[in-house]
């Protein structure tokens, strides 16, 4: 069949290796893709959100299946366009409906949906400029650090983890006066829980589910966690303390009720479900959904994947989920995020890229890169990862970072102490 993945980052290109790998695939293309798909695949120039032109290009090229990769064309009701035109009703999309994708788009939903379903999750509450007085009240019942979150899509910046009641108070004020948008129109106060994070990914057809491989991303750009957050600067799978015994809470506590809380509320989802969570105490609580892959989480958890991933891809598209079998490769696979000099602030773009066919025991996936001429530029804060596999964390790692060595570009930086807290 012809595949088009709707993305230009590590994650998509990451997984078109895996798509790429299954014998059910005749052609993949990418919407818009980066210089790296452009080696797996046929470019295809739109941007995530212009569903008519995607129209004309699943149209043109004969695409069978559609995999959505970043969460924007999925908040938008990417898959209820496909669902409500004639031309594209029997093409297969993987990623939820605009009803499913609530649960990344609106963070007061998604908190709303774990009460709901008795999820755990920390306490909050949601305030708009018309319960301002509330939200500084509840403010005060609360021990600092202070979490501020904007209700809506912010790009991965609408978090704020604040130490002081005043700064607090303040910060509220200027996320509701537009600080990011129409997204922080609400805001949500939240408990800050202390522990380790670890993401957690299914994909489902909305009644059965498989877990793939969990991972633990690095989203600080300084070592030692410390600086202004990114979009992650690399990721290790497994991860040592989601055991047995963990897991099998994530399952029943948090993963079972979220597909269960879907079906009871007629919400028809196919597609990922990224649980971000929270290990406290031995216990895990959800900061939030997200609802597709993680990047650059997809990027070490792909490779761990040993199934057809097509095949698993068709059962989230067509309801056969539960007919399709999961195998997970045992080794660790870790990331290392190359960027541009001066990310998560401001940066320059247009650096010319070497090295990465030099690279040897490693897999090079493209983030922000563009072909110019007949060689490879940055075009993005994140620029490249280098995944490899590995008998132990350490091993792996120093893989990837042997690698990351080779490539070069001006000014770029990558983080040296990943996993320094496993």
């Amino acid at each position: 069949m012809n595949i088009l993945i709707i993305g230009s980052g590590g994650r998509e290109h990451a997984l078109g290796w895996k798509i790429k790998q299954s014998s059910k695939v005749e052609k993949l293309f990418f919407a818009p893709g980066n210089a790296g798909t452009s080696e797996i695949g046929t470019n295809l120039e739109t941007s995530v959100s212009d569903f008519q032109l995607i129209k004309k290009l699943v149209l043109d090229n004969q695409i069978n299946m559609v995999v959505v990769g970043p969460e924007v064309p999925l908040v938008e009701g990417i898959h209820d366009y496909f669902a409500g035109d004639e031309m594209l009703k029997n093409i297969k999309v993987v990623g939820p409906k605009k009803a499913g994708a609530l649960l990344e788009g609106s963070k007061d939903f998604a908190k709303d949906f774990m009460l709901r379903n008795n999820i755990p999750t920390a306490r909050y509450l949601t305030v708009s400029s018309e319960n301002l007085k509330e939200g500084t009240a509840f403010l005060k019942t609360m021990t600092p650090p202070f979490v501020l979150k904007a209700d809506g899509l912010a790009a991965g910046k609408g978090v704020l983890i604040i130490d002081s009641l005043e700064e607090a108070e303040k910060s509220l004020k200027e996320m509701l006066g537009g600080q990011f948008g129409a997204a922080s129109s609400k805001v949500v106060i939240e408990e800050f829980l202390s522990g380790v994070e670890v993401s957690v990914f299914v994909i489902t057809d909305g009644k059965s589910y498989k877990i793939l491989p969990e991972a633990k991303d690095y989203k600080r750009i300084g070592e030692g966690d410390t600086g202004l957050n990114t979009g992650g600067m690399g990721a290790i799978s497994p991860v040592p303390f989601a055991t047995p015994e963990f897991m099998e809470k994530v399952e029943t506590r948090i993963i079972q009720p979220t597909i269960n809380g879907l079906q009871k509320e007629n919400i028809e989802y196919n597609g990922f479900i990224f649980f971000g969570l929270i290990n406290v105490n031995g216990n895990p609580f959800v900061i939030e959904y997200n609802v597709r892959m993680g990047d650059p989480e997809t990027e070490a958890v792909i490779l761990r994947v040993k199934s057809d991933f097509v095949d698993l891809l068709e059962g989230a598209a067509t309801g056969t989920l539960h007919e399709k079998n999961i195998e997970i490769d045992p080794r660790t696979a870790v990331t290392v995020m190359l960027v541009s000099g001066g990310y998560p602030g401001s940066y320059e773009k247009g650096k010319k890229i070497t090295g990465t066919g030099n690279v040897e025991n490693s897999i090079v996936f493209h983030a922000g890169t563009q072909s110019h001429g007949n060689h490879v530029v940055t075009s993005g804060g994140r620029v490249i990862s280098v995944s490899s596999y590995g008998l132990s964390v350490k091993e792996a790692l120093e893989i990837s970072y042997k690698n990351a060595e080779i490539i070069h570009f001006d000014k770029k930086y990558y983080r040296k102490d990943l996993g320094f807290d496993l």
